[in-house]
């Protein structure tokens, strides 16, 4: 190729302008700031809290099952969740009846720290959906869904 490919800047503009893929991110990076700002007192960061919260549950899940909740492969979600251990926050255990599967469980330390930091997730998503000003919150939602 003897010529050198360019583009011109007008769809740089037109790609920043229109391109969900980016404002998606651009409002998931804000978004999650504001998360990890407010939860920066208890230690934990937003997608510390998702995954606490993804365990909160009456029996202790699979691994496959909370990663695919959080949109996550099981190498990343068994990543997250060594700080998480270490911290004596959740307990990762064999499954019983299949010892291929692990089952991840909050400790009773974990469910205090995601008792105390619900008030505080509170007080950060009222504040990010008081700054929608074109949609509402639900609606927001049903959208992102539909992309997922």
């Amino acid at each position: 190729m003897s010529k050198r490919a360019s583009l011109p800047f007008e769809l740089t503009l037109k790609v920043r302008d229109t391109c969900l893929c980016l404002h998606v991110q651009r409002a998931a990076r804000a978004v999650a700031r504001r998360y990890d700002e407010a939860l920066r007192p208890l230690g934990l960061t937003n997608g510390q809290f998702s995954l606490m919260m993804a365990l909160n549950r009456p029996k202790p899940p699979r691994i496959a099952e909370v990663a695919a909740l959080l949109a996550m492969d099981r190498t990343t979600l068994t990543a997250n969740l060594k700080p998480l251990e270490r911290r004596n926050l959740v307990t990762v255990t064999p499954d019983a009846a299949d010892k291929r599967n692990r089952l991840m469980a909050l400790t009773a330390e974990g469910r205090a720290l995601l008792a105390a930091a619900m008030p505080v997730w509170e007080e950060a998503q009222a504040a990010n959906e008081n700054l929608l000003v074109a949609s509402d919150a639900d609606g927001l939602r049903a959208d992102l869904l539909a992309l997922t």
